[in-house]
């Protein structure tokens, strides 16, 4: 088992990003500063080498929660599985995702899930960005060098996860029932000052 680097002791939050397969799974590790997002790391997990789809389960579940005990995330963001024609693959990524969460659960990791089309969003602003669009913006919001990217992509769409759920949380909630600002002060009108 690895053990936490000391280092992480200066991150107010630390969030792991992941980003399910079966085949390659990519994960992102952003550390917070205040309202500032910066990487730790980021990689992927290989797994065609196991022949047994059983088999690469099991190092999904080893390789992340290996991964939580090493840098000690507050939070885990994972991109949802979309729908597509394949129910096979759908079912495979599904569970991929299911062993990667209890993984994070087995360590009392909470755990938010993104649509891919709000992760691109949150990124790029455009829901149907392309995977090289978001790994530009990523490099740019986050200042990493060009060398320090991988050729699988799957690395880029977790950290793109880990930084949509910096994101999302970092907005004021309106209030619980209300679906905006106008129907929040509807609600709350002696909580509003006026300027």
């Amino acid at each position: 088992m690895p053990k936490p680097d000391s280092s992480l002791k200066q991150y107010d939050r630390i969030i792991i990003g992941i980003d399910p397969g079966t085949n390659v799974m990519g994960y992102g590790i952003l550390g917070i500063i205040g309202k500032k997002p910066s990487l730790i790391a980021m990689g992927v997990i290989k797994l065609s080498k196991f022949e047994s789809h059983y088999l690469r389960l099991r190092r999904i579940y080893e390789r992340v929660l290996g991964l939580v005990e090493q840098y000690l995330p507050d939070e885990m963001a994972i991109e949802a599985p979309f729908f597509g024609k394949n129910v096979q693959s759908m079912l495979k990524l599904g569970r991929a995702q299911g062993v990667a969460m209890a993984a994070a659960l087995s360590r009392d990791v909470p755990i938010a899930e993104y649509e891919p089309r709000l992760i691109k969003m949150a990124i790029t602003g455009n829901g149907a960005a392309s995977k090289e669009q978001v790994k530009e913006m990523l490099r740019r919001q986050l200042d990493i060098p060009e060398e320090s990217f991988l050729p699988e992509l799957d690395a880029t769409d977790a950290l793109g996860a880990a930084l949509c759920h910096f994101f999302e949380t970092g907005k004021p909630e309106v209030a619980k029932g209300a679906k905006s600002w106008k129907a929040f002060i509807a609600a709350n009108p002696g909580r509003v000052k006026g300027l």
